[in-house]
């Protein structure tokens, strides 16, 4: 996690003056992946939620290093970035991902 945070950190310049189609599919494929585990690591915390009006989740060790190997590997994708965010586990992730989805669905009619 850390090697893909600081790969898409080197990669922001680049971004920032040339624009996302200039880079290589698989910098294009590390900035994704960056996004959605800079996402997923705003899980909400008990302590935050008078704050954001969300639930905190408790996920373990485990659990977390499990989901971002899985993130990683490209498990996820296809799945959105505002998935990733402000979500417990990555259980949580597909679920907002299919809500999300129903919604855009729903709106398109």
């Amino acid at each position: 996690v850390q090697k893909l945070l600081q790969d898409y950190k080197g990669l922001q310049d680049i971004i920032a003056i040339l624009g996302m189609d200039e880079l290589s599919e698989a910098d294009k494929l590390t900035v994704e992946r960056a996004r959605k585990v800079q996402r997923f690591m705003s899980q909400p915390f008990a302590v935050a939620e008078a704050f954001t009006g969300m639930e905190g989740r408790l996920v373990s060790l485990k659990e977390s290093v499990k989901s971002f190997q899985r993130i990683l590997a490209g498990e996820f994708d296809h799945l959105p970035e505002n998935a990733f965010y402000m979500v417990g586990d990555i259980a949580d992730a597909v679920k907002k991902a299919e809500k999300l989805a129903a919604e855009m669905a729903a709106g398109d009619n």
